[in-house]
């Protein structure tokens, strides 16, 4: 998963993962430019996944 990526459809896919993840919040999800790794720490710490794992679900959204 690279920056253009997330980018390009984030809306799309942060939808998604709140439909997924019913405790995910906007704020959990924000995408700020070159705070990528900083989100996806909250992300890990918050549903108990690696990194790994989650770039595995956001690809399959």
């Amino acid at each position: 998963m690279n920056t253009t990526e997330v980018k390009g459809n984030w809306n799309e896919q942060k939808g998604k993962l709140k439909q997924k993840f019913a405790i995910l919040t906007d704020d959990d999800l924000m995408f700020v430019s070159g705070k990528k790794e900083e989100m996806l720490g909250k992300l890990q710490a918050k549903l108990g996944k690696t990194k790994e794992e989650l770039h595995k679900i956001i690809a399959s959204l």
